[in-house]
């Protein structure tokens, strides 16, 4: 082999290497995931749902949809603690929660990936 050649090989493991050990150090933990969904899960709830009732079912029931979101978020975030299963491939991480409370409210299914202290959803389905 000529030594140019032999140093391409050698950079590019290196370089390669680098990126691994960084994107193992960067590997979202679960817990991290979990901030992430709730934080998600309470904007889709904020934006989505709450903007749907309207200010006379409000008036009645005396109730800020928002307000309440915001005081859920602790029993959210143990829900989804507990629908979601972590798959760790040590440079990234596969969250799937399948997120059913009950019988009389839809369930959801979630995939995402985790890497670079980044997350990614990629499936929400409605089931």
């Amino acid at each position: 082999m000529k030594p140019l050649t032999i140093i391409a090989y050698t950079g590019a493991a290196a370089g390669l290497a680098a990126l691994g050990v960084a994107m193992a150090k960067t590997n979202p933990s679960q817990v991290e995931y979990e901030e992430y969904a709730v934080q998600r899960l309470t904007e889709y709830l904020k934006s989505d749902v709450c903007k749907k009732t309207t200010n006379l079912i409000e008036n009645l029931i005396r109730f800020n949809c928002d307000k309440l979101v915001d005081s859920a978020n602790p029993q959210i975030q143990e829900i989804l603690s507990r629908t979601t299963e972590r798959q760790n491939y040590l440079i990234f991480s596969i969250y799937r929660t399948d997120l059913k409370i009950n019988s009389w409210i839809p369930s959801y299914k979630f995939e995402t990936v985790g890497a670079f202290d980044q997350f990614y959803t990629y499936t929400a389905e409605k089931q």
